[in-house]
């Protein structure tokens, strides 16, 4: 995993962006502070990581609109809500969007820090998986036009010689195909082979 896992504060409170931003850099988080949640917008990119802590009140979007937002935007980067008003529909709400974490100000050192943790760790989880995914796309863009064809009705559930018969081919060749299929993919078995197939 090459990307760097920054926590990006989205807070209207300058003081509270600078103390998170000094006890994550005191832990050896990098951080990125942002004043809204229309600043942090404007400037995100696709490929950010990390995680993004913003106050669920602030002038314009709230931290709850900045997570409908990210996530309309197809965005997977971890939200934890912070609040001095935490109220129940609040925090229901923040968790039905996906929240990791809800914090109520003013926190400790501790909670802060754990919710983050918490974030990375899924953040490293969907990164591993998201390069997994597109290791497995090249592999399977590396497929000859007719290992295609045979994977494609593999993954349908044909037997060898159903494939031979819809594509004209021996049994025989169509076990060679599938072969060289599982080879190329790294596959034990069929279900692997059906598992890194699926789009």
């Amino acid at each position: 995993m090459t990307q760097r896992l920054v926590v990006h504060i989205v807070d209207d409170d300058a003081a509270v962006r600078d103390s998170l931003s000094l006890l994550f850099s005191l832990r050896g988080y990098p951080t990125a502070t942002f004043a809204s949640a229309e600043d942090f917008l404007a400037a995100v990119k696709p490929d950010w990581a990390g995680c993004v802590m913003a106050d669920i009140r602030m002038p314009g979007m709230s931290g709850l609109d900045l997570q409908h937002a990210l996530a309309a935007r197809g965005m997977q980067l971890p939200v934890i809500i912070i609040t001095a008003h935490g109220d129940v529909p609040a925090v229901r709400a923040a968790f039905k969007a996906s929240a990791v974490d809800f914090l109520e100000k003013p926190f400790d050192e501790d909670g802060p820090v754990d919710a983050v943790e918490s974030a990375f760790a899924l953040e490293r989880q969907r990164l591993d998986s998201s390069g997994a995914a597109s290791r497995a796309r090249g592999v399977l863009e590396s497929l000859s036009p007719r290992e295609r064809e045979v994977l494609a009705l593999l993954v349908q559930g044909l037997h060898n010689r159903e494939i031979g018969e819809r594509l004209a081919i021996s049994a025989r060749t169509v076990e060679v195909h599938k072969a060289r299929i599982m080879a190329k993919l790294g596959a034990r078995n069929i279900a692997d082979l059906i598992r890194l197939a699926a789009p």
